[in-house]
């Protein structure tokens, strides 16, 4: 779990969330209203396919039009096993992890990745493999 969770107002152009993406070396940002309340999530895929397959500038569509809503969350204590299950059935690639209200942080398939690393002897052919892939996503 990463607790780098960076947000970004629904009404911001898509323009602006790649930007703070980019910025913050992020691969999504949590979506809130004017009371800072999670709304849902935007990622790089979601301003890829929303953007580019109409013919609007990115500084002009809003991430509201493009994000992913309500928001995939996980409790804390929750297994990898359960994580990465959740994630296969809800087809998603980031998990909120939260605590009641309180966002804690994220799982993404980085995470996975990363967890499978240290599970593996780094002279196996397979983490070899998964820090390939790592070094691609």
């Amino acid at each position: 779990m990463s607790t780098k969770l960076e947000t970004i107002g629904k009404y911001e152009s898509a323009k602006e969330a790649a930007k703070k993406m980019l910025n913050k070396n992020v691969s999504s940002l949590v979506v809130v209203d004017e009371e800072g309340r999670s709304l849902g999530i935007v990622t790089e895929r979601d301003i890829t396919r929303g953007v580019c397959i109409h013919d609007v500038p990115s500084k002009e569509y809003k991430i509201h039009h493009i994000m992913t809503s309500p928001l995939s969350m996980i409790e804390p204590n929750l297994t990898v096993e359960m994580a990465a299950n959740m994630m296969i059935q809800n087809k998603v690639r980031h998990l909120i992890v939260s605590e009641g209200d309180k966002m804690l942080g994220i799982v993404t398939a980085s995470n996975f990745i990363d967890y499978l690393n240290e599970q593996l002897d780094p002279a196996h052919p397979s983490a070899k493999v998964l820090r390939t892939l790592k070094d691609e996503i």
